[in-house]
């Protein structure tokens, strides 16, 4: 069985690249991708030579400003020839799955999710891109609508999908019309792990600062709790203007190493998770680091934390809910065991992915053949 595995861009390591490492352990590929981008790929445990990039790589400046090359994206992930192989394997949050390949092959999409920035997300990408109105906002407008009439038509080429989460199961049932199995992502549970260190005087969050994660309104929050301190682990296109409305109490901590945030996510009092997120790895990480959650109660999140026992849940996504939140932790901060937390987030590990990926895979692959 000769496999290939299709991603859809490898331009830093996030969540999404860590589960392609780890389908890339279990079956050996070829990989194809949009682009790739090597300075930000030296801790990525795919070998560079078996990664081939499409013909958008050769564009100028495509490693660093691939998005604004979205008009070319179909025909980009169109372009690769895979007729030598048995598997093909896509690891999808975008344009992966829409591959080309014929009646003989076993096409098995591990999704992510459908693509945001065409579905759910489509006005917050507008408003990112600053391109609601204009010229420009009529020519995107024009590329999406296409995308999302080709997006449609061919989720097709898919013979099974695999969905990270039972919300993106949800999302891939209400777009294609298709059922999925659900395994959730990999979260590294023998590195994040509680030495039993002293809980200190703050919270965190770790996340891409992009509008969606809404950060911003947990900056608020803490504007208006003053004796408590939040800390903010990543970088992103929103690092600037967080910056400029964050009050004293919230320190940035910009793009950290895994053993710092291990170390933070350790002595926090908890984590604070704002977005309506497809899973989450990061919250998964802080309750394997011992600590709970509090947790936006809609995506990923419900499936990962379990409210009064591993974390606290709200149900509006406003400064005073989380707020409220907050002052529910502290009353019951003392009922959060870390043994307990730990225990729970077991179930996330790589190890169990990586069972359930390989027998649900051959299983899938041998009942098609």
């Amino acid at each position: 069985m000769k496999t290939a595995l299709v991603h859809d861009w490898f331009y830093s390591i996030t969540g999404a690249e860590k589960v392609a490492e780890e389908i890339y352990s279990l079956f050996p590929s070829r990989v194809f991708c949009l682009i790739k981008n090597e300075k930000n790929l030296k801790n990525l445990s795919i070998l560079q030579q078996d990664i081939t990039p499409s013909f958008i790589q050769r564009l100028p400046f495509a490693k660093e400003k691939y998005p604004y090359y979205l008009p070319l994206f179909a025909s980009a992930i169109e372009s690769f020839d895979l007729n030598e192989f048995d598997l093909i394997l896509s690891s999808s949050s975008s344009i992966a799955k829409n591959v080309l390949t014929n009646s003989n092959q076993v096409h098995i999409c591990y999704c992510h999710t459908p693509m945001r920035y065409a579905w759910d997300l489509y006005f917050d990408y507008l408003k990112l891109h600053r391109m609601e109105r204009g010229i420009k906002g009529i020519l995107i407008k024009g590329v999406m609508h296409k995308l999302r009439l080709w997006d449609l038509a061919h989720s097709s080429r898919v013979d099974h999908f695999i969905a990270n989460s039972k919300t993106v199961a949800k999302r891939i049932y209400s777009l294609y019309k298709r059922s999925s199995i659900v395994i959730h992502p990999p979260v590294d549970t023998d590195f994040f792990s509680n030495d039993h260190s002293k809980k200190e005087n703050y919270f965190i969050t770790c996340s891409r600062l992009v509008p969606y994660k809404k950060i911003d309104l947990m900056v608020e929050a803490f504007r208006k709790v003053k004796d408590q301190k939040l800390l903010i682990a990543g970088d992103g296109p929103e690092l600037k203007r967080l910056k400029s409305i964050a009050p004293p109490n919230v320190e940035f901590l910009g793009s950290i190493s895994n053993e710092s945030l291990r170390s933070y996510l350790t002595k926090a009092k908890a984590f604070i998770f704002m977005a309506h997120e497809d899973f989450g790895i990061a919250p998964v990480e802080a309750q394997s680091c011992g600590t709970a959650v509090i947790a936006f109660s809609k995506g990923g999140a419900k499936e990962s934390v379990i409210d009064q026992k591993t974390g606290i849940f709200f149900d509006h996504q406003t400064p005073d809910a989380l707020i409220d939140a907050i002052d529910k932790f502290h009353r019951i901060e003392d009922k959060f065991d870390i043994d307990i937390i730990q225990e729970h987030a077991k179930q996330f590990s790589k190890q169990n992915f990586r069972e359930k990926f390989k027998a649900v895979t051959l299983d899938l692959y041998s009942k098609s053949k």
